[in-house]
């Protein structure tokens, strides 16, 4: 519906207190029709947790109730009923002895409006005017946009006007998020007082308020794999307000995932991590862990919240528990400890305003020259313009924190004049802005005579100096030409994302890179001398790099991945105690090479096959690698043992882990689980076991790697009954020469599948707390156990003199 917008008109002084009743009159006319709106403010009734009862005996009865999210008053209330309720001595004491965070879930409030009690009175403080009048207009659109995303509303009102009444609609969101600050403020300084604690929460997304603009508001903002939908470009929204207002934890509910219960596999919650990590997130909370005993009116496997429908269900039910998921989780462990150190630097900064945030976090910024170039980016709203670690120093924004070299602004957003006001005076600073695409656009407010002024004040921005424009995908080029460069450099054929993180106390720098695609090569550059090591984030062991080239100040570094697959960095002052470095290093590497490594201070080489190549040093010299290794070779005749986990004769004895039994397989080839008699429907662990006679044959062989396909959930290996460090899940591959034997040699890969194979198969016997699994479909199975080829690969040991 269209209104005349100098139609409204607030009469709600002419209802009646007595009887309620309307007395009205409306201006003669032929044509017009008028509308009355009735506005109503009750408590919604909404519950946190739905429990109905019969029994009102205490306060613990009939569920729990949401509160007002939008003002101080409603923190107060929560913060009210811990201190009465809940936090008697002994609770205190030990959440200030071993707790962390108050943390608080996405909101998942419902109702017809976004509202407060105190929105009214904010409203006129902040804008000057009474929104009463123009209430009509946020009743689409301002409930939950996700939850109630099919039911925004019955009735969209618009204006007559060019902005169609948006801009009122922007200073109600804009109120809003005030309240929700507040709101939030005032949880902070409770949990910080009464507790010891810090605050961190999913904020804002879901309602309709800029997520950015709150995002400072909080200690360690959190956002979810989930919603987020495991992209790269989600996390940059997160990381953006939260590293210019310098927290030190970026947050993520990670591993969510609708119709994968029981069916997420390791290897895909790693993919979503190195995603996190790319986006700049540095902390994991996995979801989830349910209970494992027995449950009332449910089936084995026990308790599985969403009724089956979301992954996962991380405990002892899965096989991989104690068979591989422990070498993810200090994976994860370490690349979080890496980028929690020093500050996180940034090359660019892309503006993103929007009154509401959508919840799913569409990516912004589309084009990929940026990424392909290697330049990190993340976002900021115009709100976070007035932080305090908003400065200008050497043409560099927050020079303390992110360190942005320049500013995007993209044709498919909008400005306020406040904004456009900030810029200029970037610009001035010297900081280098980009408009990219096209001129951006007029951030609609209720005065409508400030369209005019933001359309004036971007002409004049456009035409400053530091201001330029491209094209859409023009941005990497621009900033290469204005003499800029990135913290990382990348060329490569394939999707690499990076971080960089300087620790100047402990003269320490730190890269990551992570592929995110195909199996890709090719070269990082980074202006850097200083002395470099790998931290193996699967062993947790630092070695030197020995194969890179410097060139004046830069140092170019070869690089080959796996999908999946991630390197660290560390750029070291001065050299680690205790690890040799060689007189020389490579600078250029055949693909023959398999690794490298120091025998007091000189360099070796393992020389793959039989082999003449060529590699460079830092010396200047080039030597041929002459190797006369025996050809790498498939391990064929392997003996399976699978065992089985299955339910217990006892459907309803849910504490049990599994069943198991095993049953004995010859497999001339590796394939999926789903492809051998008796185990079409299995989960559980495989025992591959296979032998081979080493050396293979007389000649100059040092010892051997043995490369495994990725894994499809993961592989613990031994060899000759040793238990070797962990394997890369993306890119198993080892060096095994210290386990060999002269002789018989045997090869131990104990490879863990999901449950789902055989949860599947008893799908319609499950039950949980009395009712069936809400999962619609029934999905297919999934590939499991050694697929693909496992090779041995025999090398020679060339030292470099």
């Amino acid at each position: 519906m269209v209104l005349d917008h100098t139609s409204l008109d607030d009469i709600t002084g002419l209802v009646s207190k007595a009887t309620g009743a309307l007395t009205t009159k409306f201006p003669p006319s032929e044509d017009a029709r008028f509308t009355i709106f009735a506005f109503y403010q009750k408590l919604s009734g909404n519950k946190n947790l739905k429990f109905e009862s019969n029994s009102s005996s205490t306060l613990w009865d009939n569920g729990s109730y949401t509160v007002d999210h939008f003002s101080a008053q409603g923190a107060r209330v929560t913060t009210d009923f811990w201190e009465k309720y809940i936090l008697d001595d002994q609770v205190t004491t030990k959440l200030k002895e071993v707790g962390n965070y108050g943390w608080e879930d996405s909101l998942e409030l419902v109702s017809n409006v976004s509202w407060s009690p105190t929105l009214p009175a904010r409203f006129i403080k902040k804008f000057g005017y009474d929104l009463k009048p123009f209430l009509p207009l946020i009743i689409f659109g301002n409930n939950n946009l996700i939850l109630q995303g099919d039911a925004p509303g019955k009735l969209q009102i618009l204006l007559d006007q060019q902005e169609m009444g948006q801009g009122f609609v922007n200073d109600y969101r804009a109120a809003l998020a005030e309240g929700y600050q507040e709101y939030l403020k005032t949880l902070q300084e409770w949990l910080k007082s009464v507790l010891s604690l810090q605050l961190s929460v999913q904020p804002s997304y879901n309602l309709p308020m800029d997520m950015l603009a709150s995002i400072p508001f909080v200690d360690a903002p959190e956002s979810e794999s989930l919603q987020g939908q495991n992209k790269v470009d989600s996390y940059r929204n997160f990381a953006g307000p939260a590293y210019l207002s310098g927290k030190k934890i970026t947050s993520n509910e990670l591993g969510a995932s609708f119709a994968r219960a029981f069916n997420l596999a390791i290897p895909e919650l790693l993919q979503m991590a190195n995603r996190g990590f790319s986006g700049g997130l540095n902390q994991f909370v996995i979801h989830g862990q349910s209970y494992t005993g027995n449950y009332p009116a449910t089936t084995w496997p026990g308790n599985a919240p969403f009724r089956y429908v979301v992954s996962d269900l991380w405990n002892s039910k899965r096989p991989d528990w104690d068979n591989g998921l422990a070498y993810a989780l200090d994976y994860m462990a370490r690349l979080q400890y890496v980028q929690r150190q020093g500050i996180p630097r940034t090359d660019v900064v892309i503006y993103n305003k929007h009154s509401a945030t959508d919840g799913y976090l569409p990516v912004v910024y589309t084009a990929n020259d940026l990424t392909q170039g290697g330049w990190s980016y993340n976002y900021l709203s115009p709100d976070n313009f007035n932080q305090p670690e908003v400065s200008i120093n050497k043409s560099i924004l927050a020079p303390s924190g992110p360190a942005y070299k320049a500013m995007v602004i993209l044709a498919t957003h909008n400005v306020t004049l406040e904004a456009v006001e900030k810029l200029q005076s970037f610009a001035q600073q010297g900081l280098p802005i980009i408009v990219a695409g096209g001129t951006p656009g007029y951030y609609p407010t209720s005065n409508a005579s400030t369209k005019a002024a933001v359309e004036s004040a971007v002409s004049k921005l456009l035409l400053s100096n530091n201001v330029h424009q491209v094209a859409s995908g023009g941005v990497a080029e621009k900033l290469m030409s204005l003499g800029l460069r990135p913290n990382v450099g990348t060329r490569t054929n394939g999707t690499w994302h990076t971080t960089w993180r300087t620790d100047s106390e402990g003269g320490v720098d730190y890269l990551y890179v992570f592929c995110d695609g195909p199996p890709s090569s090719g070269e990082l550059t980074v202006k850097s001398t200083k002395t470099i090591y790998i931290l193996n984030a699967w062993t947790g062991v630092r070695s030197p790099l020995l194969n890179y080239a410097i060139d004046g100040n830069y140092t170019t570094i070869p690089v080959s991945l796996a999908a999946n697959q991630t390197l660290v960095l560390a750029f070291e002052e001065q050299p680690i105690e205790g690890l040799n470095l060689p007189e020389v290093h490579a600078t250029k590497l055949p693909t023959d090479v398999l690794g490298y490594g120091i025998d007091e201070s000189s360099m070796y080489l393992h020389v793959a096959g039989n082999s003449t190549s060529r590699a460079k040093f830092s010396s200047g010299k080039e030597i041929n690698l002459n190797s006369t290794a025996p050809e790498a070779f498939e391990l064929r005749n392997w003996d399976l043992i699978a065992e089985h986990w299955e339910a217990p004769e006892d459907m309803y004895q849910a504490s049990v882990v599994a069943v198991k039994r095993n049953t004995t397989h010859t497999l001339d080839k590796l394939v999926s689980w789903t492809e051998i008699e008796g185990l079409q429907n299995t989960s559980g662990v495989g025992y591959y076991v296979a032998n081979f006679t080493w050396p293979q044959s007389p000649g100059s062989t040092s010892g051997a790697y043995v490369r495994f396909p990725a894994a499809l959930n993961a592989i613990v290996l031994h060899v000759n009954g040793q238990r070797t460090p962990p394997l890369d899940y993306a890119n198993p591959i080892m060096d095994i020469s210290p386990y060999l034997v002269k002789g018989r040699n045997e090869i131990t890969a104990s490879v863990p599948s999901t449950l789902w194979n055989y949860i599947r198969s008893i799908w319609d016997s499950l039950e949980n707390g009395g009712l069936e699994p809400l999962l619609p479909i029934l999905l297919p199975r999934t590939a499991n156990g050694l697929v693909g080829t496992v090779r041995i690969i025999p090398f020679q040991k060339i030292r470099v003199q």
